[in-house]
């Protein structure tokens, strides 16, 4: 963790067990019926997180539609949206066909789920329930991913998956402002399965002792793992792939997720050798300034090129011709254990053959 990010931790401890109040009680309410809920006449999938900050929600989350699609299925994302312009109570990002919003309209991680999942629909509003239902009745869809959901209870879900990160857990494990959780670890009890993110051979060990703190506390619950690796580059200016070996080299490399320095740790890992590296705030928006700076640090680093990550390819893709150098996206690929894709087959299974 950063010292300004613990600085303001720390400044934000006290207020913390209020804001976990809060948090309880909001939960409480909708268990109760106090506060509507919302079901869906298809079955819903949330894909969310305890943990603010990046937890590789976005690469499970396509991961899952593509292996929905192979099982027959028409799944449709649902996402708020986050950063996003668009703001009508319905935004259809893409109905599976085209693509109708860039991302300063839908948001970075919408617009590139709809760029890398042809045949899948991508819609975003801040009340979940009209694009689910528009998803539903105009589009065809027969099961929902809420992207972002865990948080979201207003929607009715028959999977809750919970995602951990095995490079940052749970954080300091305290509670907003005072930490990196968004509620308290109660909140868990919700969940019908957890899934620990980006796990590699240096994590692996770490990843297995917080499944086994997982289980102690939450025994119904099952835990599973998935990875996620490099598997190639793309040339934007000619729109080819490229394997990762035949870069050239050094390249200058920048980003603007939520864990810059884990996209830099990835391309040393790949043997990618940088000759400078900017990471920048999650979301970051490429103004022309930016841009200039940018490309001023690559060019006076000697780089031969630029690497950035997939997600802030779709901020600069329509721009990305007038790069002086040759600009690379890194382009991964997620693996998920077998026994998450058969949990997720025998509730749909049970779903629809149940009364909705």
């Amino acid at each position: 963790m950063s010292d300004s990010k613990n600085n303001l931790y720390l400044l934000g401890r006290p207020f913390s067990p209020l804001y976990s109040t809060v948090m309880r009680l909001r939960s409480s309410l909708y268990a109760r019926g106090f506060f509507r809920r919302y079901q869906m006449e298809v079955p819903v999938i949330s894909v969310g997180n305890l943990t603010m900050g990046g937890t590789g929600k976005t690469p499970i989350v396509s991961y899952l539609a593509t292996f929905l699609q192979d099982q027959g299925y028409k799944p449709a994302i649902i996402s708020r949206g986050y950063g996003g312009a668009a703001g009508n109570k319905v935004n259809v990002v893409s109905d599976g066909k085209e693509i109708y919003l860039d991302a300063e309209q839908a948001g970075d991680e919408p617009r590139l789920l709809a760029e890398s999942l042809p045949g899948v629909p991508v819609l975003t509003g801040i009340v979940r329930a009209l694009p689910c239902r528009h998803a539903i009745q105009a589009l065809g869809c027969d099961v929902l991913l809420l992207d972002d959901g865990f948080q979201h209870l207003a929607v009715e879900r028959d999977i809750n998956l919970v995602l951990f990160s095995a490079e940052s857990l749970a954080g300091n494990s305290r509670v907003f402002p005072g930490g990196d959780l968004r509620e308290p670890v109660s909140a868990l009890q919700r969940a019908d399965a957890f899934l620990l993110t980006t796990i590699t051979a240096a994590n692996k060990e770490r990843a297995n002792r917080f499944a086994a703190l997982l289980h102690d506390r939450f025994p119904s619950q099952p835990v599973f793992f998935s990875s996620y690796a490099p598997k190639e580059a793309r040339l934007e200016l000619e729109n080819k792939t490229i394997p990762l070996a035949s870069l050239p080299g050094p390249l200058f490399g920048f980003c603007g997720i939520a864990r810059p320095e884990a996209f830099r740790q990835t391309l040393t890992e790949q043997g990618i050798i940088l000759s400078g590296f900017t990471g920048l705030k999650d979301h970051q928006h490429y103004t022309p300034r930016l841009r200039q700076q940018i490309e001023k640090a690559a060019i006076n680093s000697g780089a031969k090129g630029m690497i950035t990550t997939a997600k802030d390819m779709v901020k600069l893709n329509s721009k990305s011709c007038d790069f002086p150098l040759p600009l690379y996206s890194l382009q991964m690929q997620s693996s998920v254990d077998d026994g998450l894709k058969t949990l997720i087959m025998e509730r749909l299974a049970t779903s629809t053959q149940s009364t909705r």
